[in-house]
């Protein structure tokens, strides 16, 4: 009996007995049953079943003597408390007929031979060894590879040849098919019906009436008893038959080693060499550089008959390539090392793009200098100066490490020294500052702690004495006047810039809340984005204890989700903004700011003082927007606090 809690229906089925006689199978199909009179205005639910109870179904009476136990958890978590179960009256027919049953022998008992259970355990698990053989008849007697497989469903072997490459042989699918591998191969022919599972005897020959009578010998007497190749009899350094051919096994796969290890406890599996060192590969020799187009190019020519274009780094290219505010470029500013007092005050910004290693020169225009400005060198890779033209190895070029403020770099005979950089360059390398060891504040200071440990008092009264009023900060010219004095000028421009900026006291312009919401509800409007109460919804959804807060992290994923047009960055600005002080978001609040329909921030509130460190990069870029320096945390991280 099945009784369905999703809509209270019941069904019973009467498990069908074989030969009973009794049509069986379904007796009351599923659907809600009534209970019987005077209550068959209502139907059966889950509180009128329990164990050692009579219902009446359609006036028949059933009897529940037991449930299975995922049935009785249900209904213990259902407060029912559950009767013992009770025994089912015996029926005197069935037990009679499961005697005559089991009484009954057949007349000619087959030996039963079991492979579904083998064939069920390990069916798809096969040993794998990697074998050789010496091949006597060959012309040089060389070894052959071979691949054993021992199937483990039903013990049987194939073997398949390792052909080399140009080894002059066929290529035949297997060296032997799959079969049941004997150990005294060969052994001559057997007449047909000689090899057979079962043996049959003819106890009465020809005497009764020329009619014979067969049974089977469970003897088998006379039957040819042949041993095969098991599991057992495979290890690494045996030498098997196959077929007269002697094979040796050298190794074998992780499988094989585990299925040994775990049914024989066998640990040893040290391989048995069997392969040749293979000849030492000739170094490859290219000719010397032509001088006709790039050397990649005429290199591709030196490498096979038909010559093929170089190809570029496409995944460097995708990585480092422009995507959306990321440009990926570095840009330095730069100037001439000459003493022409024409050229000295000419300018250059040095633009490096990441995505394909490329340099391009543009000279800032001054006017009435007599000096026709703008692109000063093509985009392209520039090689380091003195490198031999025609050469067999390939030139350096110019790397990103090259670059960085203070270093001096030839382009094609002229020598630029680089004096500063954009927000974005020193931003990228700092945050790559595994590839760049002059943006590493942590290289940096353990540069400046190896040179200056020894006198850590005298530097510590120099920083004090450069700040007389005891402010903790001082400027930053006068910081790098001393630590280029205390390093004896070991370190560039741009690791003393790093410096600089890792403890410098910003005087960066904060925007306020009303100036975040109207830009940004201004971008919204340009986009057309209007889907505030889905993200309201989707928020207060995501707020399972309906506090009014949501993490910084979740609200940032699910503006996300919504594809809201605003900048990273932006983003999270705004969030921090609307953070109490356990650092959680007032969504609500967010919501309704950003809803540039409700609660549109008139545009006077906007104006304000225009923003600090602007870059168009159509001059020269800004000076490093570091106003002082918080000299004693770097006194600290070098010598340590003092007490």
């Amino acid at each position: 009996m099945y009784f369905y809690p999703e809509d209270d229906t019941i069904q019973v089925i009467e498990p069908q007995v074989k030969n009973s006689g009794i049509t069986q199978g379904t007796i009351v199909r599923r659907h809600r049953i009534p209970l019987p009179p005077p209550h068959e205005d209502q139907f059966y639910t889950i509180d009128h079943f329990n164990i050692n109870i009579e219902v009446i179904l359609y006036a028949r009476k059933y009897k529940i003597i037991d449930c299975d136990q995922f049935t009785k958890n249900f209904l213990r978590k259902m407060g029912i408390r559950l009767n013992p179960p009770t025994g089912r009256p015996d029926d005197p027919y069935t037990k009679e007929r499961q005697k005559i049953l089991d009484s009954m022998k057949p007349l000619r008992p087959y030996e039963r031979i079991d492979t579904l259970k083998q064939f069920l355990e390990h069916d798809g698990h096969v040993l794998r060894f990697f074998c050789v053989w010496d091949d006597p008849e060959s012309m040089f007697h060389d070894p052959r590879e071979l691949v054993l497989h021992y199937y483990l469903s039903d013990d049987t072997i194939d073997i398949k040849e390792i052909i080399p490459v140009n080894s002059g042989r066929d290529a035949v699918p297997l060296f032997l098919r799959r079969d049941k591998l004997p150990k005294y191969a060969p052994t001559g022919l057997y007449q047909p019906g000689t090899i057979t599972s079962r043996t049959v005897l003819n106890v009465f020959g020809k005497l009764v009436g020329n009619r014979g009578h067969y049974i089977l010998d469970n003897r088998k007497t006379g039957a040819v008893h042949q041993e095969f190749y098991r599991d057992s009899d495979l290890k690494i350094g045996a030498v098997i038959n196959v077929w007269g051919r002697k094979i040796k096994l050298c190794d074998c796969d992780e499988f094989t080693k585990k299925y040994y290890r775990t049914k024989y406890g066998i640990e040893d599996f040290t391989p048995v060499p069997y392969k040749a060192l293979p000849p030492p590969k000739p170094e490859k020799k290219f000719p010397p550089y032509t001088g006709f187009g790039s050397e990649e190019d005429s290199l591709c020519s030196c490498m096979g008959l038909l010559p093929k274009p170089p190809q570029r780094d496409f995944k460097k290219f995708m990585e480092k390539d422009r995507s959306g505010m990321e440009s990926n470029i570095l840009r330095f500013l730069a100037k001439f090392v000459t003493d022409s007092p024409i050229d000295k005050d000419r300018k250059f910004i040095i633009s490096y793009f990441l995505s394909d290693d490329t340099i391009s020169v543009f000279e800032h225009i001054q006017r009435n200098t007599g000096i026709l400005g703008g692109k000063f060198l093509e985009r392209g890779r520039i090689k380091k100066p003195g490198q031999e033209l025609f050469k067999s190895e390939p030139s350096e070029y110019f790397k990103a490490q090259n670059l960085f403020v203070g270093a001096k770099v030839c382009f094609h005979g002229h020598n630029f020294l680089l004096v500063d950089a954009d927000e974005y360059t020193f931003n990228y390398m700092e945050k790559h500052a595994n590839e760049f060891s002059v943006a590493d504040i942590g290289v940096i200071l353990k540069k400046l702690k190896d040179i200056t440990e020894p006198r850590s008092r005298e530097i510590r009264q120099v920083f004090a004495a450069t700040d007389p009023e005891h402010t903790k900060v001082i400027e930053y010219d006068p910081f790098r006047n001393l630590i280029v004095r205390i390093t004896d000028g070991a370190f560039s421009e741009h690791e003393i810039m790093t410096l600089g900026r890792y403890y410098s006291v910003r005087d960066e312009y904060e925007m306020d809340l009303h100036f975040r919401l109207a830009a940004a509800q201004e971008q919204l409007k340009k986009n057309s984005f209007e889907n505030f109460e889905q993200l309201s919804a989707v928020l207060i959804y995501n707020d399972r204890e309906k506090c009014g807060v949501l993490p910084h992290e979740m609200c940032r994923t699910i503006c996300k989700s919504f594809k809201l047009p605003l900048a990273d960055d932006n983003l999270q600005a705004l969030l921090t903004m609307f953070e109490d002080d356990h650092k959680q978001v007032e969504y609500k609040k967010f919501v309704n700011g950003l809803n540039w329909r409700e609660n549109k921030i008139p545009a006077c509130q906007t104006i304000k003082v225009p923003l600090k460190n602007e870059d168009d990069w159509s001059g020269q870029p800004p000076c490093i927007p570091v106003k002082g320096i918080k000299y004693l945390p770097l006194l600290d991280d070098l010598f340590g606090k003092e007490e």
